[in-house]
């Protein structure tokens, strides 16, 4: 019956209950230890099928930057050394992995233009690590793959249930998996929003950087059918948060954190 699958769901989702920075709820079934792994393996693929630049001057700025950052980490999270890595490719992107690992691409520094708009999107990935987001991609999909697999076997072949399911699937991606995608990226915003304003990077810049990215990004879907916001609604998000961030800029800044990482 169908009804299994869902209690699958709700037990599922009731073993692997955890909270995000922010206070959200989350599902996350996977061991710590086997994202980590995940992370690294991931990281050091990357290495092998992308270049990696050789530019000491853009090394030393990435590095200036993410190390700041980094050193915002609240202890709860523990203290590792991060690897940071600045791959040769057009991509406007970046990433942080578990276990302590950021890539950013050469294509990034054309868009994020000063050391404040760089911060941002560093401080956005770290986030996503700090809030286990890789974790509860995977712990959702997992469930959502579980449950249907178990409606499809009771189904069976009769053409209306199988008529079901197919909405079923329909309503699983656009109804859980990619707002779920918006919500951890609105979040890692957030989080990331904080980091750099208490490294003594200027929170308000974040808004320049995502009015930048909305630029070079062309033509984007509908926020429905995305995986990240709506550029203007990532943009009211940052805005509301500055009443947050800015006194942490002001903190930050009063203690003498001033960067000053120039390429």
């Amino acid at each position: 019956m169908l009804r299994n699958a869902f209690t699958l769901c709700l037990l599922a989702t009731l073993a692997g209950c955890s909270t995000s920075p922010l206070g959200r709820q989350q599902l996350k079934l996977m061991p710590d230890a086997e994202v980590q792994q995940m992370g690294l393996q991931s990281f050091n693929q990357m290495k092998k099928d992308t270049p990696i630049s050789n530019d000491k001057k853009q090394n030393t700025y990435v590095s200036c930057v993410a190390q700041k950052v980094v050193a915002e980490i609240p202890s709860q999270y523990g203290k590792q050394a991060w690897e940071i890595v600045v791959f040769k490719s057009d991509d406007a992107n970046a990433f942080a992995l578990p276990g302590g690992k950021i890539g950013v691409y050469t294509g990034l520094l054309k868009v994020a233009k000063n050391q404040d708009q760089l911060a941002a999107v560093i401080g956005h990935e770290v986030g996503h690590v700090l809030a286990g987001h890789s974790n509860e991609r995977l712990s959702t999909q997992y469930v959502t793959q579980a449950g249907l697999s178990i409606a499809s076997a009771a189904a069976g072949t009769n053409q209306n249930s199988q008529q079901m399911l197919q909405l079923l699937g329909v309503g699983a991606q656009y109804g859980v998996i990619l707002p779920f995608s918006r919500t951890q990226e609105s979040e890692a915003d957030l989080i990331g929003l904080d980091l750099m304003a208490s490294a003594g990077f200027n929170p308000e810049q974040s808004i320049n950087l995502w009015q930048n990215m909305s630029k070079e990004g062309g033509a984007t879907p509908p926020e429905l059918l995305s995986t990240h916001p709506a550029p203007a609604h990532r943009i009211d998000n940052l805005r509301a948060r500055l009443g947050v961030a800015t006194p942490l800029y002001q903190q930050a800044r009063a203690q003498g954190k001033q960067p000053n990482c120039k390429i």
